[in-house]
């Protein structure tokens, strides 16, 4: 059993690092794009007067990003060749994620918005396992090109992570001799619903609350009658694009069935294990950077002409840090091991539970490693509150 890395993905790691060098960490600090990052990031990203939702100018930023790292061959890396990727698996992943959230914060990968220079797409691996060809034809290209963007509509305000007993229902049903289905229900945390096109509704279409079989997926436009923002939720780190969503008396054709009827829960399952896996290694990542920094000043700070390092009050919770992020490293990177050794239908059932102790562990350890360095006063109370608020993303929103 070796652990050491491959050559190639040490290789691939400081290339992506050099790209970063020369392309993002100089657009970052052209045209006081700073703002978005330092004291002044949460006002400079906020549009307050328009539900809190992000500015113009910090997404066009981010698109800019994406941009420059789709040219230089790193935005795509997970996806097949067809798509014009590298067909990057998710060990690769789960070591690049560690890499990029380990070095900081910044526009190379920014944790609050899932933002970085190699994408996530975990809405491409559901098309591509359970959408129909014509939906594969046009949502794929689309979703690459920005003409397409989904919202992931599972939780709602009375269920989460007891998502077999939503309250949203769909039926069969035909209007102007179309057949097709109704939909009724509410959703929330709808991210980034502002920019979508389409919401990905999971509503039960059969059986009762709490079984497995009986739930079913569907693309509904945006602009569908029926169905309305209802808020945008305020969140402790600002901005927010995260909507509620009613459904009321909403139809849609035939066509927009996405996977099995009955079979949408595995539709849902393909989404959360691919992007959770990836959370949790950048969240490993976040601690990681935040243990490091407080070594750092710890050994810097010198009160009374002694290293606050030499303090045993210091030195233990942080070895207490770095042993379990060393653990976790071990877990997260077999874990995605596993993952790319098994079909990918089988991994709800092979391997769930481990991807869920990747993700809650990393979640914790990253709280508390930051939680740590304002203790030790490395970070400052800004830096520490992002880092912070974004493992309260990945611990309470993605439903651990």
């Amino acid at each position: 059993m070796d652990f050491t890395l491959p050559q190639d993905l040490v290789q691939y790691l400081n290339s992506l690092d050099t790209f970063i060098d020369h392309e993002i960490t100089p657009l970052q600090a052209s045209n006081d794009n700073e703002r978005f990052f330092d004291h002044r990031r949460e006002h400079a990203r906020t549009d307050w007067d328009n539900n809190g939702l992000p500015r113009d100018d910090w997404e066009d930023l981010l698109a800019e990003c994406r941009r420059r790292a789709d040219k230089a061959g790193f935005w795509r890396f997970s996806l097949p060749k067809e798509y014009g990727g590298q067909g990057g698996g998710n060990l690769w992943m789960a070591v690049i994620r560690e890499h990029l959230a380990s070095k900081g914060l910044g526009l190379f990968n920014d944790l609050q918005n899932e933002h970085s220079v190699v994408g996530n797409f975990p809405d491409i691996v559901m098309l591509r396992g359970f959408g129909t060809e014509a939906q594969k034809r046009e949502f794929i290209p689309g979703r690459l090109e920005g003409r397409y963007s989904f919202t992931f509509g599972l939780t709602e305000p009375n269920h989460g992570s007891d998502a077999t007993s939503m309250e949203t229902r769909a039926g069969r049903e035909t209007r102007d001799g179309k057949p097709g289905w109704r939909i009724d229900g509410t959703k929330m945390w709808q991210s980034g619903m502002h920019r979508a096109s389409h919401c990905i509704v999971f509503a039960r279409t059969s059986g009762k609350a709490g079984d497995a079989k009986g739930i079913s997926a569907f693309f509904v436009p945006k602009h569908t009658p029926g169905l309305k923002v209802e808020s945008y939720e305020w969140t402790f780190n600002m901005p927010t694009d995260h909507a509620t969503v009613s459904l009321t008396n909403v139809w849609v054709p035939e066509t927009a069935v996405f996977g099995p009827v009955d079979g949408g829960l595995a539709v849902a399952q393909a989404f959360v294990h691919e992007n959770r896996i990836r959370q949790a290694a950048s969240s490993l990542g976040a601690a990681v950077f935040c243990i490091e920094e407080s070594v750092k000043y710890a050994r810097r700070r010198k009160p009374f002409g002694k290293e606050l390092a030499s303090n045993q009050a210091i030195q233990f919770p942080l070895v207490e840090l770095a042993t379990q992020a060393e653990m976790l490293r071990l877990l997260v990177r077999e874990t995605a091991w596993r993952m790319d050794r098994v079909p990918h239908y089988e991994i709800e059932k092979r391997l769930s539970d481990k991807v869920a102790m990747c993700n809650y562990w990393a979640n914790r350890l990253c709280t508390e490693s930051a939680d740590r360095a304002i203790q030790v006063g490395t970070l400052s109370r800004m830096v520490t509150m992002r880092v912070n608020t974004k493992d309260g993303i990945g611990t309470r929103w993605s439903g651990v």
